[in-house]
């Protein structure tokens, strides 16, 4: 099987942090379907199927899609992968989930953190233990300093908010318990926690499809699966929400979706999850900072942390990425 080259880190790094910049543009579409809906399962139901119907009509019009399509049998069946990659996307409705029932009560900023944080954590672990098609990478004490930056420099880019963008618990100035936050911050740190494991999986069965289409196509069969299940279950105990918005833009948040998975999953091969992860927080941190100043939403904070948390993120990332010599941080002879 011919498979495409790998790019270069000067080359990828930067789609990375391009396919980032349309995750908050996502959440911000699909944000404002699920209040219009009064249903946030329903919101990620219409975003998972809208991504579909692109992938199945991507997948049949180009030919590059239906040599793909025409690979994701055989390969199943001959068992070039784990069978449970497939599964891939229904780590991104378990994301999708998190947001739906966490971001109201802990907030954009404290969601934002703890999903960076599980991401990035993972995206070593996975990195590590070569699950991606990138192979093994070692952990190096460059990559573990340029982590545990990125985390401190995103906490520090979103800490403006923390005093009052949440919903009705943190940071609404209602006095909940931390305690009971405990649980709410788990959710989203778990998620984030498997994102690196959905890019991944993603990665190493588009190496074996031939083409990332597919293995996006199959990412969002098996998400709007189970995202339909459970809006089904939703619906059989409380009933519907409000009726589809006539309104065109809502709906571009599973188009969104679609570049965002699959440039993932092409990038993760060349890059690593680690890299690739960090690249799309990047994007994600300018995204938002663009939004915000472009087009504020009720709540929006933009100060001095959030400027320089997003310069510093950049920075951390650099740091993590550039191709340092074995021993870098160790003393030289004689000095």
């Amino acid at each position: 099987m011919t498979h495409a080259p790998r790019l270069p880190l000067i080359a990828g790094l930067p789609i990375a942090v391009a396919a980032g910049l349309a995750i908050p543009v996502q959440g911000r579409i699909n944000g404002a379907l699920g209040a219009r809906l009064d249903d946030g399962i329903a919101a990620a139901v219409v975003s998972f199927t809208t991504g579909l119907i692109v992938m199945v009509l991507v997948s049949l019009v180009l030919p590059r899609g239906r040599r793909g399509l025409a690979q994701i049998l055989p390969a199943l069946r001959e068992r070039r992968f784990p069978p449970i990659y497939v599964m891939a996307g229904g780590i991104g409705a378990f994301f999708v989930f998190a947001q739906s029932f966490t971001v109201g009560l802990l907030g954009v900023a404290l969601f934002t953190v703890a999903t960076v944080t599980g991401q990035t954590l993972s995206g070593l672990l996975v990195d590590r233990l070569g699950i991606g098609p990138a192979g093994k990478k070692s952990v190096t004490a460059i990559r573990v300093i340029g982590t545990v930056l990125t985390i401190a420099a995103v906490a520090w880019a979103v800490s403006p908010r923390f005093g009052g963008a949440g919903g009705s618990g943190a940071g609404s100035g209602g006095g909940t318990d931390p305690a009971q936050l405990l649980l709410p911050v788990l959710l989203p740190v778990i998620a984030g926690f498997l994102m690196s494991f959905q890019q991944a999986m993603n990665g190493t069965a588009t190496v074996h499809y031939g083409t990332p289409i597919a293995a996006t196509l199959v990412n969002f069969i098996s998400g709007a699966t189970v995202l339909w299940l459970a809006w089904l279950i939703k619906l059989a105990v409380a009933g519907p929400g409000n009726g589809l918005p006539a309104e065109w833009w809502y709906y571009l948040g599973g188009p969104m979706g679609c570049a965002f998975i699959g440039l993932g999953a092409l990038l993760v091969r060349s890059l690593g999850v680690l890299v690739t992860g960090l690249g799309m927080i990047a994007g994600q941190l300018l995204g938002s900072l663009g939004l915000d100043l472009a087009f504020p939403a009720p709540g929006t904070v933009v100060a001095l942390p959030t400027i320089l948390g997003t310069v510093l993120t950049l920075g951390a990332i650099v740091l993590a990425t550039l191709p340092w010599p074995r021993g870098a941080l160790k003393r030289q002879p004689g000095r």
